[in-house]
């Protein structure tokens, strides 16, 4: 690795460990930013639309950082911090029947109304029409994630690596 890269690096985990939720919120919006992106991108966007890859930003800076910074916090502390198979199902478990539809829930609402700034009544219509669909292809994929997250993945690293996941999944969807 490059020393530049190294230092970075370094720097990176330092400040993680210094500003947790800072940090992560910051790498959230980062990485819905490089999501977007590559969503405009291959959706075919010529120029790229900056309104709504700020407001994603804003997205992953203001809620999703911090709501997965908090979630594995207090599922640890539910589960005071065990990785044996059995703790970890029910760790899946919990979070695909709260914060994956909440989340689901919450990213709906925020790119219809913020995003795309259509009118409330619109946007209950297409939930209330797509977000069964949008649940039940979560549930086929995310709780896969999920277990490699709780049963792998350090404490500190487990906001990134589904931010991560989510890029790749977002490219391989779109």
């Amino acid at each position: 690795m490059g020393s530049i890269a190294k230092k970075g690096l370094q720097q990176y985990l330092i400040q993680l460990q210094q500003h947790p939720l800072r940090t992560k919120a910051i790498t959230a919006g980062v990485l819905s930013a490089i999501s977007d992106i590559v969503a405009q991108k291959l959706t075919g966007i010529q120029k790229l639309q900056l309104r709504r890859l700020l407001l994603k930003v804003l997205f992953g800076c203001a809620y999703l950082g911090p709501f997965g910074h908090f979630l594995h916090l207090i599922l640890d502390k539910i589960f005071k911090g065990k990785k044996d198979t059995s703790t970890v199902a029910k760790k899946v478990v919990l979070e695909q029947l709260t914060s994956s539809p909440w989340n689901n829930l919450m990213f709906m609402i925020y790119y219809g109304v913020v995003v795309e700034g259509r009118p409330w009544r619109d946007v209950k219509t297409k939930i209330k029409k797509d977000y069964p669909t949008v649940q039940y292809t979560s549930w086929t994929f995310w709780p896969v994630v999920g277990w490699i997250n709780h049963l792998y993945v350090p404490l500190q690293f487990r906001v990134i690596f589904h931010s991560l996941v989510a890029i790749m999944s977002s490219a391989i969807s779109t």
